[in-house]
């Protein structure tokens, strides 16, 4: 049976029974982490634009656009409210690169409403069978080579859970992911040059993966080889280097998708490993921005190449932060912690920024490959007085392989929150936390959850 056969049926047969706890669990977290950040991101740059140009395109009232509150066509509330949830980049991702949460949650959300409802536990297994589909698919780093794994193979989630939540047969699952192929896409060009069409292209993924699983359901097909063919999947990105076994070996029995990245910080999983290191130093040495003379910091090419260039603040300041080492160790070591309100406008501008970043060295190490881990790093803190301090990283806070706890868990929605000021009650706020904690108990996810989550 071909791979593409195989994942269809996976996808639109496998049922909550079925699953085990760890990835229940997983997406639990998920949820909650989404939809922090998605309340923290509602009002950040260019969100409220594309919620009134969505307003303009109207349409059917289908799914609510959260905290703004307005209702639109399914695949256009999915798209506002994956931008929203992606703006902050503080949400999941999976190495090398590819964040599907902030698709995969707003996605299933507008597509319950869509549908007239659905049950917790069909909420959770749309997430976490789509979740599966993409984890299988995910490419190593340098085979996306600047493609933006998120518009790439995040498609393939969100389109098995808006089918999955539509109650598509396998032959309609199979096309809904071809169609998909079709429209994936995106480049990390996005991110280098600190553009906005970087959480753009997280809207995109979810308002198209809908649209592929409504026109599967009406019967419009796709090339049936998508994965396989000789111009499929594995040729186009994967450049015909793929493991197939990997693909569907175990398939319901290991879950590749709960190899998820909770961020620690508010920025760019590249950037992860040079704040855990400057702020152990800081805290270990007492170190301060005075004792610095120069800091040098080797990484991997992948992650030089994506968030190793000189920082600039350029147009898009919040942005461009977010994908800098030298902007990230600088914040870390002039305020002892990395929050979303320094990745604000006027944190990100102050003086001592760009006089810091001055004394900030990144560098290429291909030689940190071996160690098996794109967050490998390599930290050189020498002093004005001549002392020098060295930190080695192996992997990041929150993959993983270094996992946060749930005080960290707890802490990180909370500075989502907070950051949000007071565009919903706390009241709100506690209820949809129940609701997460309990949503295989949950009769009608929309019904109970998205009231909560809009602004009045």
């Amino acid at each position: 049976m071909e791979i593409e056969t195989i994942l269809a049926q996976f996808a639109s047969d496998t049922g909550y029974e079925d699953l085990p706890k760890e990835p229940i669990e997983v997406i639990r977290n998920v949820v909650l982490t989404v939809l922090g950040t998605t309340i923290a991101g509602a009002t950040a740059e260019g969100c409220e634009i594309l919620v009134n140009q969505t307003k303009e395109w109207g349409g059917k009232k289908e799914a609510t656009i959260l905290i703004h509150g307005s209702r639109v066509p399914a695949h256009n509330a999915a798209l506002v409210n994956s931008v929203m949830a992606r703006a902050l980049d503080f949400c999941d991702a999976m190495s090398p690169g590819i964040h599907m949460g902030s698709s995969s949650v707003p996605t299933a959300l507008a597509t319950a409403e869509l549908v007239g409802g659905c049950s917790g536990k069909d909420f959770l297994t749309a997430l976490v069978v789509g979740s599966e589909v993409a984890a299988r698919l995910n490419l190593p780093g340098a085979t996306y080579d600047g493609f933006d794994p998120t518009g790439v193979c995040t498609i393939f989630a969100v389109a098995v859970i808006a089918g999955k939540l539509l109650r598509l047969n396998s032959k309609q699952m199979l096309n809904a992911l071809a169609l998909a192929f079709n429209r994936s896409g995106g480049s990390f060009q996005s991110n280098i040059d600190g553009s906005l069409a970087v959480r753009l292209i997280q809207g995109f993924v979810s308002q198209a993966g809908i649209i592929c699983a409504q026109l599967a359901q009406k019967g419009l097909d796709g090339p049936k080889n998508f994965l396989e063919g000789i111009y499929g999947y594995f040729h186009l990105y994967a450049k015909d280097r793929y493991n197939p076994e990997f693909v569907v070996s175990e398939l319901g029995e290991r879950f590749e998708m709960t190899k998820v990245l909770f961020k620690k910080y508010p920025s760019c999983g590249g950037t992860l490993s040079s704040t855990d290191a400057i702020l152990k130093i800081v805290r270990d040495k007492e170190l301060t921005p005075e004792d610095v003379a120069q800091i040098d910091i080797k990484v991997v090419p992948y992650i030089y190449k994506l968030v190793g260039h000189p920082f600039k603040a350029g147009e898009n300041p919040k942005v461009n932060a977010q994908f800098s080492i030298q902007y990230c160790v600088v914040n870390a070591l002039l305020r002892k912690g990395s929050k979303l309100e320094h990745f604000d406008e006027p944190c990100i501008r102050d003086p001592r920024i760009m006089e810091l970043t001055k004394k900030i060295y990144v560098h290429p190490d291909p030689a940190l490959e071996k160690r098996g881990h794109n967050t490998a790093l390599e930290m050189t803190v020498t002093t004005k007085d001549g002392n020098v301090h060295h930190k080695r990283v192996d992997t990041a806070s929150g993959f993983p392989e270094n996992p946060l706890n749930k005080e960290e868990h707890n802490a990180r929605f909370e500075d989502c929150i907070s950051y949000s000021g007071e565009l919903l009650p706390r009241e709100n706020i506690e209820k949809v936390v129940s609701l997460v904690n309990s949503l295989e108990k949950v009769e009608d996810v929309s019904l109970s959850m998205i009231p909560l989550l809009v602004r009045r």
